[in-house]
């Protein structure tokens, strides 16, 4: 009997080790896909920039900028991990 438990505990660490790798996985494949959004986002905003003057900063930029640091945010949290 106490072999089946083992053999059962042992099956949930191995299933366990797998969600959490998987999920590791998954973590790592958003934030690549956020920083990509993060590289276009800047340089849309940085082009954005360079069409206004000094007397007028459109509401688009500021709208992009605030999507910026939404998902700069974003990517930090995933990087800390579930934790």
């Amino acid at each position: 009997m106490g072999t089946a438990m083992t053999d059962e505990d042992e099956a949930r660490a191995r299933l366990t080790s797998e969600m959490a790798k998987k999920a590791a996985k998954e973590r790592v494949a958003a934030i690549k896909n956020d920083t990509d959004k993060l590289l276009k986002l800047s340089v849309e905003l940085k082009q954005s920039v360079d069409k206004s003057d000094e007397n007028v900063l459109s509401l688009d930029v500021i709208k992009k900028a605030e999507e910026i640091e939404k998902l700069a945010r974003s990517v930090k949290e995933k990087m800390k991990g579930p934790n």
